[in-house]
């Protein structure tokens, strides 16, 4: 993939294709995302055989991954570890010195506003370094 483009389409096909609640997940944190920062970039990395590849949102550097597994959507922050997260979303991979993720299972509903709040945190702390 070389350009945003190609990249947002990939993950609007990667949305229709999920076709369940994983998809709208999906949609709405790729909404809230670009809400939080309206210049955010798309891109789609390790594209494998084995699995079609991966959304990245990124803004000087990686912000957050959105990956699609059976029970959850996991929303893995490249430098969650040093971002404060006064509401606790983090709730997966909280042992990692570097990245944390936040794991949506069917039915949840995510902090819309603490989520964008982590996502300009992630963007501050991407500019500062």
């Amino acid at each position: 993939m070389d350009s945003e483009s190609d990249a947002s389409r990939a993950i609007s096909e990667k949305i229709q294709e999920l076709g369940d609640w994983r998809g709208e997940t999906l949609a709405s944190v790729r909404q809230l995302i670009h809400d939080a920062d309206p210049e955010i970039q798309e891109e789609w990395k390790w594209a494998k055989p084995s699995s079609g590849g991966t959304p990245v949102w990124s803004h000087d550097g990686g912000v957050c991954t959105g990956e699609s597994y059976k029970q959850v959507v996991k929303l893995t922050f490249f430098r969650g570890a040093s971002l404060p997260d006064p509401q606790k979303l983090f709730n997966s991979s909280l042992e990692g010195n570097t990245r944390r993720a936040i794991d949506v299972r069917e039915g949840e509903k995510l902090d819309e506003a603490a989520f964008k709040e982590l996502i300009r945190s992630a963007v501050a702390a991407n500019s500062a370094a």
